[in-house]
This record gives structure tokens, C-alpha cells and sequence, in this order.
């Protein structure tokens, strides 16, 4: 089980990034079009005043049980542990263990 703050810290970083989404890829858009050098240095200045944390590649992945970052499997959003425990059980459809 993870920290109760770092998953915190992780839905703090998800509101972030849904509020500074547009802005940032308007500001983005102005970069690209921007015309002179200068121009591009004063709108990065305007990037940079953004939160940290605001940016989508900060964001880990979860397991939504236990909060688990490490052996993440996207297609179930669950731990490797959780998902072992939950395939012996029989809880997820489709999934067996293997054997040969």
C-alpha cells in the first residue's frame, strides 16, 4: 500500500494538468508560430511561470487498490500484485494462469 500523501500528490497532479491543459497548448501553438527569436524567448517565459506539476509526463501511474506505481499494467489499471490475486480468484475475465 502506498502513502496516503504521494496519492495525493498524484490526484493534486491530475487537477493540474486538466486545468493547464489548453493553456499550455495554446501557449504551445503561439511558439510554434512565433516569428523571431526574441518573440519565442518572451512566450517560453510565459510557459515557465506554469506549475511544474501541470505538465502530463509528471503524472505515474496507479494501481486503484493499492496505489502502487511500480508493475503497472495499463489494461487493467492494477498492480502486478493485485492483479496476480485477483486472476487466482477468478475475478478478472479472460485471464488464467498459465501453464505448460
Amino acid at each position: 500500500m502506498a502513502k496516503k500523501s504521494m496519492i495525493q500528490r498524484e490526484i493534486k497532479r491530475e487537477k493540474l494538468i486538466k486545468k493547464y491543459t489548453e493553456k499550455r497548448k495554446k501557449i504551445k501553438n503561439l511558439i510554434n508560430s512565433a516569428q523571431s527569436f526574441n518573440d519565442v524567448i518572451k512566450i517560453q517565459k510565459e510557459l515557465q511561470k506554469l506549475p511544474r506539476n501541470s505538465i502530463k509526463c509528471r503524472a505515474r501511474n496507479r494501481c486503484w487498490m493499492t496505489g502502487r506505481s511500480r508493475g503497472f499494467y495499463r489494461n487493467f489499471g492494477l498492480s502486478r500484485h493485485v492483479l496476480r490475486e485477483m486472476s487466482h480468484n477468478c475475478l478478472l475475465p479472460g485471464i488464467k494462469k498459465s501453464s505448460w
